[in-house]
């Protein structure tokens, strides 16, 4: 489901190959057992494995004994089975609903209403509007036990907002930096030596097909800026109209000293 169609199409073509090199090797068993062969050689029972496996049937070479009947009825019947399951194989990739979500290189940290937030932005970019949209933050990292253990714990972050009716174009993404949160006692410097990152998860429903979209992120210490925010992307044209110059997504910029503090 997640390989290239070019390693999946060599992948079927290698199949292909192998499939009739076997056939005809079970064919080439017993000489004389095909009818017309040409050529008249083990290549000549090949391309007749190639022609019974695509029930192309030209007419001229044919099974004339038990033998060659009995295998070129496995063969079909196998043939049969694995075109089968390759044409699922290629609807299943193709129907697969792919989310589109754009996510920022960066997540910030910045006073918001007066108080230090995590922020993070995200964006859809599918042509259609995704219905009830949630996001999920978590904050994953290396921390000791009493006994002296190194365990992985996981974090709930609570949002100021953790749904969106219609995610037609961005989402920042909004976490409270205060004394409940984990993050409060939290540093560039702590955070990475204790192999932090965060994991966000956003999900929804496709308004148009209906399918089910979900997608995540993750942001490792190195990609946390502190007292940076991020460049608007929005504008609103002389039409009227909002818009969005996504070619600025991914920037951030410090703020001033006195909005930092």
């Amino acid at each position: 489901m997640t390989t290239r169609w070019p390693s999946i199409f060599a992948g079927f073509g290698c199949f292909f190959v192998l499939f009739n090199l076997i056939f005809a090797a079970a064919y080439a068993l017993q000489p004389g057992d095909l009818a017309n062969l040409n050529p008249p050689n083990y290549w000549g029972d090949f391309f007749f494995s190639v022609e019974t496996l695509a029930t192309v049937g030209y007419g001229d070479m044919h099974p004339q004994t038990p033998y060659a009947h009995v295998v070129a009825s496995l063969e079909i019947f196998t043939g049969l089975m694995s075109l089968a399951l390759m044409t699922g194989m290629i609807f299943a990739r193709f129907s697969r609903p792919t989310a589109r979500f754009l996510f920022a290189r960066y997540a910030v940290i910045r006073p918001f209403d007066g108080r230090r937030t995590l922020m993070l932005r995200a964006a859809n970019a599918r042509q259609s509007i995704v219905m009830e949209a949630s996001a999920r933050l978590r904050l994953i990292r290396d921390e000791q036990t009493v006994e002296g253990y190194t365990i992985r714990r996981i974090y709930d972050l609570p949002l100021r907002r953790r749904e969106q009716p219609t995610f037609l174009f961005g989402w920042n993404v909004l976490h409270t930096i205060d004394e409940l949160s984990p993050l409060a006692t939290a540093t560039a410097e702590s955070l990475a030596a204790a192999n932090a990152y965060l994991l966000l998860t956003l999900s929804g429903t496709d308004e148009t097909t209906g399918q089910q979209l979900m997608s995540r992120q993750e942001y490792p210490a190195s990609a946390l800026r502190w007292n940076y925010t991020f460049v608007d992307i929005l504008a609103v044209g002389e039409d009227g109209i909002d818009h969005f110059d996504y070619t600025k997504f991914h920037d951030v910029t410090p703020l001033p000293a006195d909005d930092a503090s």
